[in-house]
């Protein structure tokens, strides 16, 4: 586990996840050229900062993969769902991965093409379908033969076909926490790669739908390479079968689950991994294919900082106790996955002798912790980062304990702007009513 000092020097010396663009200047932390503590102290804590030069540097890696290719890169946006988020990478020529008519809207609100959108998840309600139908979607992912049936009625009740790739269970290991794992046999996601022929002749003989490609996801937070090359063995092995079943594939979708450093992590560029990607699907025969993939938290996830203030510090006789105004509601990863974020402070050079704290926020619950054993030499009224806080925070925040959802900053290069305004508890009440 990491522990940064808190001394400026070993600070600017550190490797901090996000650089260069979350890095120390001139003796604070900045997001590009904009110093957060100036964030800070003009909108309040929580706060959630994005740096839109990272997200397009990250987005640039995949693109220069994909040099020369036919590829479509959809951005994945249950990741990170905030309008500013979404209106970066619309304007930079990206699809979109939803999982749900809300998304959609979301994505059409910020500029996204539909035509661009591919349509996850595997509990699609039949109104979700209309919507996505009327809205001329590219693609829907279908993960059960029963799902299959459904989304053919409903297009030839609308004089329609939709557009279907079928989600490929491959039963790879990616190596990554249970709960992110979406590849094996025992996850929810996908048909199984045993059935799959079969189930592709089905959609086949369906009036209502017209078969475009293959789908397949493992996971997320990947961290190497193997798990993506067998992958793409066992999804090849189906394309030559079900093409050999006089099914045309017109694209291959590869999902996304690449991860980023949070704690030392060292994940492949993605540039890096898509040649080797690629080079095994040329040498299997398939350079002519579409590809489409579905990257999210690797595009965003050390593209934010979430700024948080030092409320107390309580020493205890087993542990000393660093209280934030940030909680799990407001960061659910740690709570959720037991995951690290790294926890700096945003000014270094604090006189306070530093201790060893678990850092932790408001909410009424034991699990509210965003760091364990962290080394901080913080005094209350401290402003703290947390890092790599743009993927899987905003997007999963609650309203529990009546906590209003922070504030969210877009930071393109000296400028600053409020993307969403800090929610209130009258924001909270509005559709509620007494009896």
């Amino acid at each position: 586990m990491n522990h940064f000092s808190t001394q400026a020097p070993q600070v600017e010396a550190a490797t901090l996840p996000g650089q260069p663009f979350v890095a120390y200047r001139e003796g604070s932390l900045h997001l590009e050229k904009v110093a957060l503590s100036a964030l800070a102290q003009q909108h309040g804590t929580p706060l959630f900062v994005y740096s839109k030069a990272a997200m397009l540097s990250a987005l640039a890696a995949y693109q220069r993969g994909f040099a020369g290719r036919d590829a479509q890169i959809c951005y994945a946006m249950k990741a990170n769902s905030s309008l500013g988020v979404l209106q970066v990478f619309a304007q930079a020529g990206c699809g979109f991965d939803i999982v749900s008519g809300g998304e959609l809207e979301r994505v059409l609100a910020a500029g996204g093409k539909a035509e661009k959108i591919i349509f996850s998840g595997v509990g699609k309600t039949r109104a979700e379908m209309r919507q996505a139908l009327a809205a001329g979607i590219g693609c829907f992912n279908v993960e059960s033969e029963a799902e299959l049936d459904v989304l053919s009625d409903i297009a030839l009740a609308m004089a329609l076909q939709a557009p279907v790739s079928i989600r490929v269970n491959p039963n790879v290991d990616p190596k990554t926490h249970p709960y992110i794992s979406t590849g094996l046999k025992g996850n929810k996601f996908g048909v199984a790669h045993e059935d799959a022929l079969r189930i592709y002749r089905h959609a086949a003989s369906l009036k209502g739908l017209q078969v475009v490609g293959i789908d397949c996801h493992i996971g997320s937070q990947i961290t190497e390479t193997t798990p993506y090359l067998d992958a793409m063995d066992r999804v090849l092995d189906l394309v030559a079968s079900i093409e050999a079943a006089g099914i045309a594939l017109a694209h291959i979708d590869f999902g996304g689950g690449l991860g980023i450093n949070y704690n030392n992590d060292t994940p492949p560029e993605a540039d890096a991994l898509w040649r080797q990607l690629l080079a095994k699907l040329d040498a299997r025969g398939h350079s002519g294919k579409k590809l489409m993939i579905e990257p999210g938290r690797s595009l965003v996830g050390n593209a934010g900082v979430c700024l948080t203030e030092v409320l107390y510090l309580k020493p205890g006789e087993q542990k000393n106790f660093c209280i934030i105004d940030a909680a799990m509601n407001d960061l659910p990863r740690p709570a959720m996955y037991q995951a690290f974020h790294a926890i700096v402070p945003v000014v270094p050079g604090s006189q306070a002798p530093a201790a060893s704290y678990d850092v932790v926020g408001p909410v009424c619950e034991s699990g509210d912790w965003i760091g364990r054993d962290r080394q901080l030499a913080v005094s209350a009224g401290d402003v703290l980062a947390v890092l790599s806080a743009g993927a899987y925070c905003m997007s999963m925040a609650s309203n529990y304990n009546t906590r209003g959802r922070a504030a969210e900053v877009l930071v393109d290069g000296g400028q600053a702007h409020l993307i969403r305004r800090r929610e209130s508890a009258a924001d909270q009440m509005r559709h509620e009513q007494l009896v």
